[in-house]
């Protein structure tokens, strides 16, 4: 039988959103292509940190150094997904909709159990993230340099880009780098010369302030690197929230379209339009 008007409003609601996610994939595709062409792009200052990170199996360097070709897999994923729903509902193919039915579906579920599990170990992770990064300072920031060490490098660069020193609040002479390995060749230093503000890659080796770097009481940044991090990750979720909200509206909709046109199109047969005029 011929589509209702339900139907056909589905159809048309199916090829306007499936050609914008064909849009987004090509977005997706396009600069994971070229970060892997330049992979100057990911920070290799930072890096060496990162790969330090071990969350499980999974290791926190090597996730953001296969950032590009996650976007190029997913990226993909999603232009073909999309070609199936947009071929499907506007030719109303069957084999075509069921596919796009199905990994519409699966998308779904997946988002799900993503959020709830973000909810449920929320807290778990953010004591991990803190716990790591202390154990890493303190086992693994040796030098007050950008070329001595690779790790205390990493923190160096850190400390500049964020604006942070140390993991917790620094707010004295008492504070994480206290039980560092550094700690014991700093002299009369109680933070590192990258801690204090205005300090770059090219003046920090010439750069003296006492009241900073000995006495902690001015030109130092009070904020951590745990918040620093948790606060710039914060500044995105909610429109992180926002749209995955209308991701998962627009999926569920997009689902119960294909359903639609599925059911109405008829039975029997590979082309929907075809089952109609057999009827």
């Amino acid at each position: 039988m011929a589509l209702s008007c339900g139907g056909k409003c589905m159809k048309i609601f199916l090829v306007v959103v499936n050609s914008l996610f064909m849009l987004l994939g090509l977005g997706l595709l396009i600069p994971g292509i070229l970060m892997l062409v330049d992979v100057d792009v990911i920070n290799d200052q930072i890096l060496p940190l990162l790969q330090q990170l071990s969350f499980g199996a999974l290791n926190v360097g090597d996730l953001a150094k296969g950032l590009s070709v996650t976007l190029i897999v997913f990226g993909a994923f999603v232009l073909i997904v999309s070609m199936f729903g947009c071929c499907g509902a506007f030719c109303q193919q069957r084999l075509c909709l069921v596919v796009y039915a199905a990994f519409v579906l699966i998308f779904f579920l997946a988002k799900l159990v993503v959020v709830i599990l973000w909810f449920v170990w929320n807290d778990k992770i953010q004591t991990w993230m803190k716990t790591e990064l202390l154990s890493q300072l303190h086992n693994n920031y040796k030098n007050n340099d950008l070329t001595s060490h690779e790790i205390s490098s990493a923190w160096n660069y850190m400390f500049m880009s964020l604006s942070c020193c140390g993991v917790n609040a620094v707010t004295g002479t008492t504070n994480d780098f206290d039980s560092s390995v550094w700690i014991a060749s700093a002299g009369s230093k109680n933070i590192p010369t990258f801690c204090c503000t205005g300090v770059t890659a090219s003046n920090y080796a010439t750069h003296s302030d006492s009241t900073c770097t000995d006495g902690v009481t001015a030109n130092f940044y009070t904020k951590g690197c745990y918040d620093a991090t948790y606060d710039l990750l914060s500044s995105y979720s909610t429109a992180f929230i926002a749209i995955l909200v209308i991701i998962l509206l627009v999926e569920l909709v997009a689902f119960i379209g294909s359903i639609v046109i599925i059911k109405q199109g008829g039975e029997d047969g590979k082309s929907l339009s075809g089952a109609a005029k057999i009827v």
